[in-house]
């Protein structure tokens, strides 16, 4: 066996292992457990990186609006694009809080897009993402990407998957998976407190 070829000096025994994991679980214990307060600068900007700019959307079929949404018309708005598929347990459980951040601050200028990119077939029928928005009660824009255009634009990989552009069309935060409300909705607020042009 290769295993007899290697010294056993080589290897990490579980009496030494457990001098490695105390600190190590102590030292991961204090920083995932911060948050970090975002307030907008001096300048107007929040101190959000800019992670460049956000790919212009080409989606045909949208729901809950007239007309086919276009970031470049969408200057002077805060942005939050949603990654989601519906039957994705996950992205029903982000959609509760996407729908209260919609209806605290679209009078304040935030624009909230559900780009829908299905995982399965059944998914990619058009009542289908109907009917879930009926029945979610989604007041914001939905638009379908079966052919995963916007989707792959961005790079994207994950369900569900949020993206903050900014009044300039600007990529300034990006959050996969569940969770994080309170910084995400901080984002929100820091990114309409900035200044436009």
């Amino acid at each position: 066996m290769l295993l007899r070829k290697i010294p056993r000096h080589h290897f990490i025994t579980i009496g030494k292992m457990k001098y490695f994991w105390i600190p190590a679980l102590l030292l991961f214990g204090l920083t995932a457990c911060s948050t970090a307060v975002v307030q907008p600068s001096k300048s107007g900007s929040a101190p959000l990186p800019d992670l460049g700019p956000a790919p212009e959307l080409t989606n045909s079929i949208w729901l809950n609006t007239n007309i086919p949404l276009r970031l470049a018309d969408l200057r002077g708005k805060v942005v939050g694009l949603e990654m989601w598929t519906l039957g994705c347990i996950n992205c029903q459980h982000v959609i509760p809080s996407l729908k209260s951040w919609y209806a605290k601050y679209k009078d304040q200028g935030l624009v909230i897009i559900g780009n829908h990119f299905p995982e399965f077939k059944t998914e990619s029928d058009f009542n289908n993402l109907k009917a879930a928005v009926a029945e979610d009660d989604i007041e914001y824009p939905v638009a379908q990407d079966n052919n995963g255009a916007t989707w792959n634009t961005y790079h994207n990989i994950y369900w569900p998957a949020l993206y903050l552009i900014d009044k300039k069309g600007q990529i300034r935060y990006v959050h996969i998976g569940e969770g994080a409300y309170n910084e995400i909705e901080t984002n929100i607020q820091a990114l309409l407190a900035e200044s436009y042009p």
